[in-house]
């Protein structure tokens, strides 16, 4: 029988992995943060008081087929002119799904109906939250948008109101799960938010699957810049203790120089899995690279890497 998963984060690498994962279960649970306040997510968030649909929408879009018209059609963007200026339809759709249907979960539940997805999207919350940075220099930043483009490190990530309520059936997900994978994504504003959802932590702890987190490519500017993998596990044990996490896998591949050198202009750099490892995780180190035009995971690769470790745990 496939494996029941469950993925936490939000993002570009929460949609990549999950890309690779429906290939081999139709038993997928996708819990997605709820934090994002810039672009037309923000816009949406301010001006009707939504959750910001966007990374929901990138998840259920990842779970469809991948040349499905509906799918294409969720991911059109409006042209930079006119009052839906920058808007994506699937944003705009999600939002009037969600007052057709009286909430945003089940918004996006008839939303997978529509594109026939493989498994299911959870918002990890429907409370509408805030992320706030406490800096290295002493400062705090508010908002995730303002968070992403500080250049300073994080020391602690708080979320308002504190703690928020995880969504109908996020807690029952995670406990009834084969296998659990953290990421890919923002350490911060992906991974560390949705963990400090009432529960979630609680819930990692008390099942007895593999919880498995899955370190990014790539460093990002200000959030982890000079991270390296156990940097990335550091800064979640730092927050919520150990047990939170049983496997990291990091990738051994090596980027182009061409894309070295694309993204060092970013401030951006490979992390390094070089290091003395805590004990109490265990790492795997493959080849996850893939081959196209930006330094991110291969779906498939990455899948079959997290699948191995649930079937042997």
């Amino acid at each position: 029988m496939a494996p029941r998963l469950v993925v936490l984060g939000g993002g570009t690498g929460l949609s990549t992995l999950l890309r690779g994962l429906k290939k081999y279960t139709p038993h997928l649970t996708a819990i997605v943060t709820v934090t994002d306040d810039g672009g037309s997510s923000g816009a949406l968030r301010r001006e009707l008081g939504v959750l910001p649909p966007g990374d929901i929408r990138n998840c259920l879009v990842a779970l469809s087929e991948e040349e499905n018209l509906m799918a294409r059609l969720f991911q059109y963007r409006f042209p930079a002119v006119g009052s839906l200026s920058k808007h994506s339809f699937g944003n705009l759709f999600l939002t009037a799904m969600s007052s057709l249907t009286g909430g945003f979960d089940t918004g996006v539940e008839r939303a997978g109906e529509v594109l026939a997805i493989r498994g299911r999207v959870l918002p990890v919350t429907l409370s509408s939250v805030t992320l706030v940075a406490k800096l290295s220099d002493g400062k705090a930043v508010r908002g995730e948008s303002n968070i992403a483009k500080s250049r300073c490190q994080i020391q602690e990530l708080k979320i308002y109101p504190h703690p928020p309520p995880a969504g109908p059936k996020v807690v029952e997900a995670i406990l009834s799960a084969d296998g659990i994978v953290i990421g890919p994504g923002s350490l911060y504003t992906s991974i560390i938010a949705n963990l400090l959802t009432k529960g979630i932590v609680q819930a990692l702890k008390r099942s007895r699957a593999p919880k498995i987190y899955v370190c990014n490519v790539m460093t990002q500017p200000g959030e982890t810049t000079g991270y390296t993998s156990q940097d990335h596990i550091d800064a979640i044990e730092k927050h919520f203790g150990a047990g939170v996490v049983d496997y990291a896998v990091v990738n051994s591949g090596q980027i182009s120089q061409r894309l070295f050198l694309r993204y060092s202009k970013m401030g951006s750099y490979p992390v390094s899995i070089n290091g003395k490892w805590n004990g109490r995780v265990k790492v795997v180190k493959k080849d996850l690279i893939s081959r196209r035009e930006f330094a991110r995971h291969d779906p498939d690769m990455l899948a079959r890497a997290v699948l191995k470790i649930v079937s042997c745990s």
